[in-house]
């Protein structure tokens, strides 16, 4: 391609400082060094991460910089050294990689790559602790290894899923982030029974992803659980088969859904980051058998607090990075199934 090996300036939306509005600017984007990708990104989501580290309330904050990881894009050029991506191939950037080389990479149990896993503190790649992205000689920070705020960007050849090239981009985007995230904790990990009951917290993209998971493992009964009562209609169309609201009892809401499921629901899935939502979703499954899965992320000074005799109660808790789902690996699969209309 006539652009390979060469900067290219493009438009991108800049964070120039914490909580001030995006800037449209002209970056320069320089060529992929070895192991990277420079990707067109045809389509880009806003994930509330995003938002999150814009306002850089509770985390070390990094500017100037392009924020954006829930994209779809195609190959423009590669670097030094890749094998498995050519130009013209359709890709989905991650926030977090495979290797495929690590102790992570090379367990059946593990998504969470040595070299790859996600650093929101790094502003830079990876290979040469530079940026890719300049203005007027000014380097602007890349975000999670991604930053798909930007029509060119230079992501980590590790951090990319090939997809089928038939797929619609601006749908399957999303499923570099949350809806795979949602989907994968209840299939890979929480793994419902035929039959099963399953309480999902948090009825957002994560959350109904993680309801059309329990729908797929074919639960029985699939309760909601949100403050907002309007989020109950849309999450019907993803299974949703009971609905409770915390905010309509005076009681402890794992309390309310014990005594709706005879004892506690047989998986759990809480998608909010509320610490509070967290220990209810652990606190409701049932003894002896029930799983909670913990997806959303909490604030840094949360503490879980709940009694041991839970767990001596044979309750499991568990959490999960990305659905537990191997972007290169399994993030092609989850692509067909959206195809094959499963999801």
């Amino acid at each position: 391609m006539a652009t390979a090996g060469k900067v290219i300036k493009c438009k991108a939306a800049v964070a120039w400082e914490a909580g001030k509005p995006l800037s449209i600017e002209e970056v320069e984007v320089a060529p992929p060094q070895a192991m990277e990708v420079r990707v067109k990104i045809l389509y880009t989501a806003l994930c509330h991460t995003d938002v999150y580290f814009w306002e850089a309330k509770g985390q070390t904050p990094v500017f100037p910089r392009i924020l954006g990881h829930e994209a779809g894009g195609i190959v423009e050029s590669v670097g030094e050294g890749v094998t498995d991506l050519a130009p013209g191939d359709h890709v989905l950037p991650v926030f977090t990689g495979e290797c495929k080389e690590c102790a992570h990479c090379k367990s059946e149990e593990s998504n969470m790559c040595d070299l790859l896993r996600i650093n929101v503190d790094r502003g830079v790649m990876i290979g040469d602790g530079k940026s890719r992205f300049s203005i007027n000689g000014q380097p602007i920070f890349h975000f999670v290894g991604t930053s798909t705020f930007s029509e060119y960007t230079v992501i980590h050849d590790g951090c990319l899923a090939k997809i089928n090239p038939e797929a619609p981009l601006d749908k399957v985007c999303v499923l570099s982030c949350g809806i795979s995230t949602g989907l994968g904790a209840t299939l890979n990990v929480a793994k419902p029974a035929k039959g099963s009951t399953v309480a999902i917290f948090g009825l957002g993209a994560v959350g109904l992803a993680a309801m059309e998971g329990a729908r797929l493992a074919g639960a029985s009964r699939i309760i909601g659980v949100d403050v907002n009562p309007a989020k109950y209609e849309q999450a019907k169309k993803f299974g949703c088969t009971d609905f409770v609201n915390p905010k309509d009892h005076n009681k402890p809401v794992q309390e309310v859904l014990i005594e709706m499921t005879n004892g506690g629901v047989d998986r759990s899935v809480e998608c909010t980051g509320n610490v509070n939502a967290m220990i209810s979703a652990f606190e409701c499954v049932h003894d002896g058998w029930g799983v909670a899965v913990l997806v959303g992320v909490p604030h840094r000074e949360d503490q879980f607090k709940t009694h041991p005799m839970n767990f001596l109660n044979e309750k499991t808790l568990k959490g999960t990075f990305f659905g537990n789902y191997k972007p290169r690996t399994d993030l092609p699969n989850v692509v067909e199934m959206y195809m094959k209309k499963v999801i």
